[in-house]
């Protein structure tokens, strides 16, 4: 690559003056609503930019922060995760298209769905559709 790109799942893209002001390995060690004991890592980058229109960061300077990083901080290979201003820190997924990075909307969940209650969402049909798919037959002895 040339340059580096990165588009907001909104699809603007970063300025492409922006910096890399942190790499880290961050270790999450937590307990799940329905009592499990979990640990998660993952690899941060934090873009920022500023009004220093005058540097861009190349990709052969990107790959310099990455390997010194993998090194000093000893980061195996983990999934990324982009911290980048928005409205708050915004924490992203990130994704490549083959062309730029993207990053990728994160989502909260409940990972002890059977645990703490959770209902199962039920998919809604309706009647009229029914007829259309052939779930057996009664010679089939499955009703």
């Amino acid at each position: 690559m040339k340059t580096i790109v990165f588009q907001l799942p909104n699809g603007e893209f970063v300025p492409h003056h922006f910096h890399v002001t942190e790499v880290g390995k961050i270790t999450k060690h937590f307990i799940d609503c329905g009592g499990t004991v979990r640990k998660e890592q993952v690899v941060n980058f934090q873009l920022w930019d500023a009004n220093d229109y005058k540097h861009r960061l190349h990709p052969e300077k990107l790959l310099q922060i990455i390997e010194f990083s993998e090194k000093g901080l000893n980061i195996p290979d983990l999934n990324i995760e982009v911290e980048y201003q928005s409205l708050t820190i915004g924490k992203y997924g990130l994704d490549f298209n083959g062309q730029y990075f993207q990053l990728t909307n994160k989502q909260t969940d409940c990972l002890a769905k059977d645990n703490c209650g959770v209902p199962k969402i039920k998919q809604n049909v309706e009647l009229s559709t029914l007829n259309e798919t052939v779930c057996c037959i009664p010679e089939d002895n499955c009703c």
